[in-house]
Formats: C-alpha cells, structure tokens, sequence
C-alpha cells in the first residue's frame, strides 16, 4: 500500500499538467495563427506579395517627386536591399530554438529582450502599424470606390467618401470571420494578382500617356522648408510602402515544419518571390509615374491618369479587391493579439460569439477612425516612419545581434548597424514631413463630407 500512493499522487500530478496542455493545445487550435500549419510555399509567396505590395505603390511617384531623381532612386532601391536583408533574419529567427517556433512577432521580441521588456518593445509598434495599416486601407478602399463610381459615371450624384468608406467595411464585417491566414489565401491570391495588375496599369496608362507638356522634375515645394519636410514626409511614404514584416512570422507559422524539411526553406522560396513581384510593381509605377508627369503627380497616381475611361475604372476596382485582401492579412494577427488575451489572460471561453464580437467591434472602430480622419498622403508619411521604420528595418537587426551576438566589426555586425542607423534616421525624420502634411490638409478639411 504504501507504495502504492505516490504513484497516484504523482498520476494526478500528470493529469492536471495533461488538462492544463489539453486546454492550451484547444485554445492554440482555436487561436487564428496556430489553427492551422499545412500552407505550400506558394501561400507565403502571395501572402507576402499581398501585404507587401500596399496601396503605398500608387503614392510612389508622388516620393519621386518630393525626393528627386538621384535620392529617390537611392532611397527605393536602399530600401528594396535593407528590407529583403531584415525579412531574410526574420525567416532564419523563426526556429532557431530547435523544437520551438516563434509564430508571432512579439514571441521572437520576447526571446531577445525578455518576457516583459519584450512585449513593451513589440506590441505597441506592431499595434501601431497593423491598426494603421487597416485605417489607411479603409480609406484607400473608400477613395478607390469613390473614384470608380464618378469615372464610371461623371454625370451622376457626387456620394460622399463616408458612405464609400461604409460599403468596402460591409465587405470586411462578412470576410473578417474567416478563422485563420490559410482560410484567406484565396482572397490573398486574388489580391496579389490585383496588386501586380493595377500596378502594370499605373505605369504603362502613364507611359501611354507620354511625358507631359512642360514637364518639370524640380523640388515641388517652392521653400526650403516645403522642400525639406516634403522629403521628410516622401521617406515614410516609401516606409511604407515596404511593410510587409508585421505579418511575416505569422505567415511562417502556418507552413509545416519538420528537423528533416523546416518551415523556413519554404518561406524564403516564397519570399524570392514576393520580393521579385515587389520590384516589378514598385520600381516601373515609381520611375514612368514620375518621369511622366514630374512634381505635378498626385498623391495617387491612378488620379492623374484620367483616360481612358474604362481602363481607369477598372484599375480602381483592382485596387478595392487588393486592398480587402490585404486588410484582411494585416487584420489576423491584430484578432490574435485580442482572442488570445480574451481567452488566456481574461479566461473567456473560445467560441463563435467571442470571435463575432471582437472582430466586428474592430471593423467598425478602424471603419470610424477612417471617416474621421481621411488624409491619406499625410497618414502614410506619419505612420510610415513612426511604426514602420522600426519594425521593418531596424527591429530585426536589433534582435539578430541581440540574439547571435555576431564578432565586433564583422560583416554581419556591420551590416546589422547600418541598417539600425539608417533605420533610426527614417524613424525620426518622416513622422515630421507626415505630421506637417496632415496638418496642412486639416486647414481645408470638413469633417464627414
């Protein structure tokens, strides 16, 4: 008898480490980023292409025209190398605790600056970009469809922007109930085929268009401060348009891994990818948009570009059905952050009407914000620099040194602090440029017209 108990203490011991990882194991099979893990390596490609490739493209001329020739060429191509470098470490720094993933960007932070400092350091700014990802992409959703509509019929009633920006939410209160990133992969794939389509149609509707009659390609402020901040507001513009990082360990997580076959074979294949369609959308859209039509570009080029008609409209469209995707991609992991402190920290039981709830409370809070607040050049600029700059070109190096600690004045040590130091000017510099366009666009601004 006497033996006899221990063994049952101790069985009890590991029933209650059984029910606890029973529940964990439900709540990580319930959760949007660990539900599933069988993605191809196409899934990655197009997810990242989806959120990558941003709406950001079509306001690129218009950098080119606030930066110049020389350092707006420098600064797209700088910014092509950097971000495919720090997004190459995020890949690598996926598994390498061997038997553990990091699926979430704030689970890598945690590992390189600790549990607490961790968080602190991650989640305001990944909050930062993946809420003003969605805010902006509301409004772009809303300006594509108003600009739709008035070329499809330029003698009908003028609606008002609100009730566009209201129509494309109406898309995402259905789709935001999709459990998970591989649930949305269609919708992603259709995105990124938009994405390289509107973008082909941006550069060679401009190029058809030929150069303009007086064409100028000086600074398009006429001061030295318009210029500067002008630039400064133009870096986080380009910012943002290379955002893809916030989403990209979450992408990771649903391709399988195995010690034999890991996760991040696929996941670079698929980077390549993306980063190969990134270069065919960027560079052409930034370099004819702008050689075209010099410092007269507008902050989206697609509104430059007046004829023809059909080919115009339907590039709005393309750019409505790229931005739900990529609403939708930026979207998941902010649901994951909120269902996973709702089900673990305030122990609310994981069903549907958890998920309804949530989601829907989002959709209308970032479809509010972006009635309010439709300034969608100066948007880009601050958020650009203030949230984007770090976690897309220094947040990672960051963490790579943190964490594999390479020799002093090595290659890699060298690479990793330049990119911090560039990454840190980008930082500091757009949010100012962003902040005094917004100001700017606010002295004619009517609330809810």
């Amino acid at each position: 008898m006497g033996t006899q108990a221990p063994t049952d203490h101790n069985s009890n011991g590991n029933n209650t480490i059984d029910e606890r990882s029973e529940r964990e194991k439900a709540i990580d099979a319930w959760l949007p980023m660990t539900s599933s893990r069988n993605a191809k390596w196409w899934y990655s490609a197009f997810h990242n292409v989806t959120a990558m490739v941003g709406a950001g493209v079509l306001s690129l001329p218009y950098a080119m025209s606030e930066l110049g020739w020389g350092p707006g060429v420098v600064v797209l191509v700088l910014s092509w190398i950097i971000t495919l470098y720090t997004l190459w470490q995020m890949v690598e720094m996926h598994e390498m605790v061997p038997g553990k993933r990091f699926d979430r960007y704030h689970e890598l932070g945690q590992h390189a600056f600790g549990e607490k400092l961790g968080l602190y350091i991650v989640v305001p700014q990944q909050l930062v970009v993946e809420v003003g990802v969605n805010i902006v992409y509301m409004v772009t959703g809303g300006k594509s469809l108003q600009k739709f509509h008035d070329t499809v019929c330029d003698n009908c009633k003028k609606i008002k922007l609100t009730f566009f920006i209201m129509i494309f939410a109406s898309v995402h209160f259905v789709l935001s109930h999709l459990p998970n990133l591989d649930s949305i992969s269609g919708v992603s794939l259709a995105a990124a085929v938009m994405s390289l389509s509107y973008s082909t149609i941006a550069w060679a509707a401009s190029a058809d268009k030929g150069v303009q009659e007086n064409v100028q390609y000086g600074y398009r402020a006429k001061t030295t401060a318009g210029t500067v901040f002008g630039f400064f507001n133009a870096l986080g513009d380009v910012a943002f348009a290379y955002a893809g990082h916030n989403v990209v360990l979450e992408i990771q997580a649903t391709i399988p891994s195995t010690p034999e076959k890991p996760s991040k074979v696929p996941m670079w294949r698929g980077v390549v990818v993306a980063y190969i369609v990134v270069a065919l959308c960027y560079f052409p859209v930034a370099l004819v948009g702008y050689w075209m039509f010099g410092n007269e570009v507008r902050d989206n080029i697609l509104i430059s570009l007046n004829k023809p008609k059909w080919l115009i409209a339907m590039a709005n469209m393309f750019v409505v059905i790229h931005v739900i995707g990529s609403y939708q991609i930026y979207a998941m992991p902010v649901f994951d952050m909120i269902e996973t402190v709702m089900v673990k920290k305030l122990n609310f039981p994981p069903n549907r009407i958890l998920r309804f709830i949530v989601r829907n409370v989002y959709v209308a809070f970032t479809m509010f914000i972006a009635i309010t607040f439709p300034f969608f050049g100066g948007l880009l600029g601050f958020f650009g620099g203030f949230a984007f700059a770090p976690t897309t070109y220094f947040l990672p190096c960051v963490m790579w040194l943190a964490i594999y600690k390479p020799r002093r004045f090595s290659l890699s040590w060298w690479t990793n602090w330049i990119c911090i130091v560039l990454g840190l000017c980008l930082m500091i510099l757009s949010p100012i440029g962003g902040l005094r366009q917004i100001i700017l666009d606010a002295k004619t601004y009517k609330f809810y017209s």
